[in-house]
């Protein structure tokens, strides 16, 4: 992971969750401990390398912790860290915000809303 290039929180924040994946990440993690293959389940269109790499990125940035335990197969596990389980309001309420804003432009969009 590159080094902090920047003197403002909000751009290396930016650079850590930037992308489709590190949020969606966090959000499949949040309930608890989840497998490589269990990740891949809860995202299918992602593919094994960039899920190993945005892993990857969020273990280095210290939000998440990668346990490999013994044995064949290898089974590794994945979970938040202190500061990764900081981040679960962050973005429990970005889901709030979105389900809020659709509820608001549904009710716009129908005819039931016009008429009232």
């Amino acid at each position: 992971m590159k080094d902090v290039i920047s003197c403002c929180p909000i751009e290396e924040t930016m650079r850590v969750l930037s992308g489709r994946w590190p949020t969606l990440l966090l959000y499949y993690l949040k309930d608890g401990t989840k497998r490589f293959s269990e990740l891949r389940r809860d995202n299918p269109t992602v593919s094994h390398r960039i899920l190993a790499l945005e892993l990857r990125k969020l273990e280095d940035a210290g939000i998440l912790r990668r346990t490999a335990h013994q044995g064949y197969p290898l089974r590794v596990d994945y979970d938040l860290t202190e500061a990764g389980r900081g981040l679960v309001p962050l973005i429990d309420a970005l889901g709030a915000w979105w389900e809020h804003t659709q509820d608001d432009r549904m009710g716009q969009g129908s005819p039931a809303a016009k008429a009232a």
